[in-house]
C-alpha cells in the first residue's frame, strides 16, 4: 500500500495516454487536433456514441498496466434519467471472450441508482460534477480492450475519457488480473442470502464491494452479515462480518439524531469505507426536458429509501486459493425483533485473480437494470 514504492525506483516502463485526442496512445501524437483557435489548440475531448451502439475506446498491447481511468458523461437526456445505468463498461484481458469487468458505468464508480454522487476513496474517486476516476492497477501481458455500450434510448453526444497506462519492459510473472462484476436482484427472497459473487475459480484476492440497496420494507435494513465462502466452503463460510454497517466500518446502524431529536443514519466517507449516498427523494425530474409541451406524468419527488455504500479490502484483502463466493443476508431489525426481509439490491464485486475462464451470470438488460 506504499504508493511511493512506484516512484522511488525507476522501473523503465513507458507511460502513455489514450483519449479522443490520441486513440492509439502513440508516442508524440497527442494534442494534434485543432479547433477554432487554430492548429493543435484544444481539439477533440470527447466522442459520441449512438443509441444501441458499442464502441471500443482502448486497445492496448501488453505487457502493460492500466493505472488510471477517467470518464464523464451526462446523467440524463430527453429520453430518460438513468444514463449511468444504461451505459455499460466492459474490459477484456488477453484473449478473453467473456469480459473480466462488466458493470453499468455508474455503479462501477459507486454511483448506483443512476444518480451522481461524489466519492472520496483510494481506488475510486468521483469529483464534481460527475468526474469518474479509477486508480485500480490493472496489469496484463498480452492485450486489453475496453468497450462502452450505450443502451440508452438517445445518442450520447459527449462521452469524455482518458486511459493512463504504462508499457512494461518485460512480461509480468504470474500476474493477478483485475475483475469487477455487477449483479442485481429486484426483489430478494425471504431467508435466502443475496449472492454478490459466485463461480470464481482460481487464486487471488477479493478487494472491494459496492452495495446499492433500495429498501422495500420499513425500519433498519442492515442487520445481515456478509459471508465469504472460501476454497470449498459449503454450508458455512470462513470469513464474515457482524452486520451490514459493521462490514462498512460503522456501528449501531450509523445512528445520528438531528437538532429535533429525530434519528437518521449518518453518511460518511473514508479512504477504504464509506456510506456516501442516502435519499428518499426522486430527483429524476429536476430540470428534465422531454420536449412535451404539457408534461404531467413525472411529477412528485418521493422515492423509496436508497442507500449506497463501499468497502475496499486493499489493506485487508480476502485471499482465496481455489474459489470464492460472497453472499449477504437480508435481515432487518425493528427494535423489537430481528426479521427476514426483501429488498432491491444491486452490487459490484471487485477482485484480482489468476488468469482463467470467466463464468459470468447473464448480464441484465436495460429494463432489468432500471432503478426503482
Amino acid at each position: 500500500m506504499n504508493i511511493y514504492n512506484s516512484v522511488t525506483q525507476f522501473h523503465f516502463e513507458q507511460t502513455r495516454t489514450i483519449s479522443p485526442e490520441n486513440m492509439t496512445g502513440e508516442k508524440g501524437k497527442s494534442c494534434m487536433k485543432g479547433s477554432a483557435l487554430g492548429p493543435s489548440r484544444k481539439g477533440q475531448g470527447c466522442i459520441s456514441i449512438p443509441a444501441g451502439e458499442t464502441v471500443i475506446i482502448a486497445e492496448i498491447t501488453g505487457p502493460a498496466e492500466i493505472r488510471h481511468m477517467w470518464f464523464t458523461l451526462t446523467d440524463r437526456t430527453h429520453r430518460g434519467s438513468f444514463v449511468l445505468r444504461d451505459v455499460v463498461i466492459r474490459i477484456y484481458w488477453d484473449d478473453e471472450k467473456v469480459p473480466s469487468v462488466e458493470s453499468p458505468i455508474g455503479d462501477f464508480f459507486c454511483n448506483g441508482f443512476g444518480a451522481r454522487c461524489d466519492i472520496n476513496s483510494v481506488p475510486i474517486v468521483v469529483n464534481p460534477t460527475g468526474g469518474f476516476n479509477s486508480y485500480f492497477r490493472m496489469p496484463f501481458n498480452k492485450k486489453a480492450r475496453i468497450e462502452i455500450q450505450n443502451e440508452h434510448e438517445a445518442d450520447l453526444q459527449h462521452f469524455f475519457f482518458t486511459i493512463n497506462y504504462a508499457i512494461m519492459p518485460k512480461p509480468f510473472e504470474a500476474p493477478l488480473y483485475f475483475h469487477a462484476q455487477w449483479r442485481r436482484q429486484r426483489v430478494t427472497n425471504y431467508a435466502q442470502d443475496y449472492v454478490i459473487l459466485d463461480n470464481v475459480e482460481g487464486h487471488g484476492y477479493y478487494v472491494g464491494t459496492y452495495l446499492a440497496l433500495t429498501a422495500l420494507e420499513r425500519y433498519w435494513w442492515g442487520e445481515g452479515e456478509f459471508k465469504f465462502y472460501l476454497d470449498g466452503d459449503s454450508d458455512y463460510p470462513t470469513q464474515h462480518s457482524t452486520g451490514s454497517e459493521d462490514y462498512f466500518g460503522g456501528a449501531w446502524a450509523f445512528h445520528n439524531r438531528d437538532s429535533q431529536g429525530r434519528p437518521k443514519a449518518k453518511c460518511f466517507q473514508t479512504l477504504f469505507m464509506g456510506y456516501p449516498y442516502q435519499t428518499n427523494r426522486d430527483a429524476t425530474r429536476d430540470f428534465f426536458q422531454t420536449g412535451d409541451s404539457n408534461p404531467v406524468h413525472g411529477f412528485g419527488d418521493d422515492s423509496l429509501p436508497m442507500h449506497g455504500l463501499y468497502r475496499w479490502h486493499l489493506p485487508d484483502p480476502i485471499a482465496f486459493h481455489k474459489n470464492i463466493k460472497l453472499a449477504f443476508q437480508q435481515i432487518g431489525n425493528d427494535d423489537i425483533r430481528l426479521y427476514e426481509r426483501c429488498d432491491d439490491i444491486a452490487s459490484v464485486a471487485y477482485w484480482y485473480q489468476s488468469p482463467s475462464e470467466n463464468h459470468n451470470p447473464v448480464f441484465p438488460n436495460k429494463q432489468q437494470r432500471t432503478p426503482r
